[in-house]
């Protein structure tokens, strides 16, 4: 089902945004949704930093130990399950100024689903060169607010106008979200949790 829910976003999103609204999974299973897709990132940025080296610009390609490659990944992962049901929350939270009023389980389907793309393009990290993973990753963010643009009407039952409104509040709130998840990685990372650098 979490297959079919992925395929159908990317072929036909709204239909399918309709499909989720009137089958309404339970907790258990948006958990184990984000809890597989999250592995995603995590185990293709590993392998990328240990194994492949990351290629930034014309110089020679950067490798970290493998215990690092270990600690970040688990950070990694730790963070963007975090970020999803920090962004469930916020969904929650706006709802009732735009008249909705959805359990924490609708929020948290809308928030997993709309961060899909983003979670997958970490397979873009098996081909670890900068310029690549960062338009991949531009392309995913610009597909996952589409997602939330179109998802929020139809999973909080009101009209468009409203949506437009609440979901540019929310990728606002989102946005904040990130540049805090970002800020907090590089403030560990200057706290000496940073890698150990290999040749």
């Amino acid at each position: 089902m979490i297959l079919n829910h992925i395929w159908g976003l990317y072929a036909h999103p709204k239909e399918e945004w309709q499909t989720i609204e009137k089958r309404h999974e339970s907790l258990m299973y948006s958990l184990i949704h984000i809890l597989t897709i999250t592995l995603i990132p995590a185990i293709c940025s590993y392998y990328a930093a240990a194994h492949i080296g990351w290629s930034i610009g014309a110089g020679d390609v950067i490798k970290i130990s493998e215990s690092s490659a270990i600690a970040m990944s688990v950070a990694m992962y730790a963070g963007l399950v975090a970020g999803v049901f920090a962004l469930a929350y916020l969904i929650q939270w706006m709802a009732q100024t735009f008249d909705a009023s959805p359990d924490f389980t609708q929020s948290l389907e809308l928030a997993a689903y709309t961060a899909t793309p983003l979670l997958m393009v970490g397979l873009t990290a098996l081909y670890p060169v900068l310029w690549f993973v960062a338009l991949a990753g531009l392309a995913a963010l610009t597909y996952s607010v589409y997602l939330l643009y179109s998802g929020i009407p139809i999973m909080m039952n009101i009209p468009e106008e409203k949506g437009f409104i609440y979901a540019s509040s929310v990728v606002t709130c989102g946005l904040v979200l990130l540049v805090s998840l970002m800020a907090v990685s590089a403030i560990m990372f200057s706290m000496g949790f940073g890698a150990e650098y290999i040749s």
